[in-house]
């Protein structure tokens, strides 16, 4: 099976191709920005088919991270992914951006947690804990610093992600100190591709998984000055 893999969540614009046929990933680019994913994503796409040496209907499956992240870059990669599910009849699953960081720490079958965590600013954390074995131990969710420590810091668990060095630098000094700290600041492309495989096709498009409003409120109208 051969899947497209597409990740703009965060600070990278990211695409994979993983063909199951040679276990491994074909070809994979990831350019970091913060901006810019609408014009740099479907051009990076058709440099990683040409790559690969692979056409549109030479994939299987299409998956594609669902957030928490940007409000404007999730939207930039689900409405890539699936257009391109539509145009060529294969099915487009998401993933979240939190189970997408932690999945190669997961993979890598260590007896600690793992701690994903994405700053969501203004002292707020987006973050999902994981048992040592992949379960679910705090569900995803956008949480204030200190509630983020008093989920994360306990045995000395692995931190991911863009929030990874903020909560380490906030580690309460009564606990016991993180094993590892990975500030990426966005999932490897290799490991959306990997559970985009795993993932039931069957299920709704993807859509963007939020966690909380946008910042920007459209006015009320009502509010608006009459001449």
């Amino acid at each position: 099976m051969r899947i497209l893999a597409i990740d703009t969540a965060l600070e990278a614009c990211s695409a994979g191709v993983l063909d199951t046929a040679s276990a491994a990933t074909a070809v994979h680019e990831s350019v970091p920005m913060v901006r810019g994913h609408a014009e740099a994503l479907i051009p990076l796409i058709g440099r990683v088919l040409d790559r690969a040496e692979f056409t549109f209907d030479d994939i299987d499956r299409i998956a594609v991270t669902t957030g928490p992240g940007s409000f404007t870059g999730l939207r930039v990669g689900i409405a890539a992914a699936r257009g391109i599910g539509l145009a060529t009849g294969k099915p487009v699953v998401g993933l979240t951006t939190l189970a997408a960081y932690a999945a190669p720490l997961i993979a890598a079958k260590e007896a600690t947690a793992v701690v994903a965590a994405i700053d969501a600013r203004h002292d707020h954390i987006y973050m999902q804990v994981f048992a040592a074995n992949g379960r679910t131990v705090i569900s995803a969710r956008l949480v204030h610093m200190r509630e983020a420590l008093r989920f994360a810091a306990t045995g000395s668990p692995r931190l991911i992600g863009t929030g990874a060095k903020v909560l380490a630098a906030a580690w309460p000094p009564a606990e016991r100190p993180p094993t590892s700290v990975d500030a990426a600041t966005a999932p490897d492309i290799k490991w959306v591709a990997r559970l985009g495989l795993a993932a039931d096709p069957g299920g709704e498009p993807p859509k963007p998984f939020y966690l909380r409003p946008p910042d920007a409120q459209p006015q009320n109208a009502a509010q608006l000055a009459r001449r």
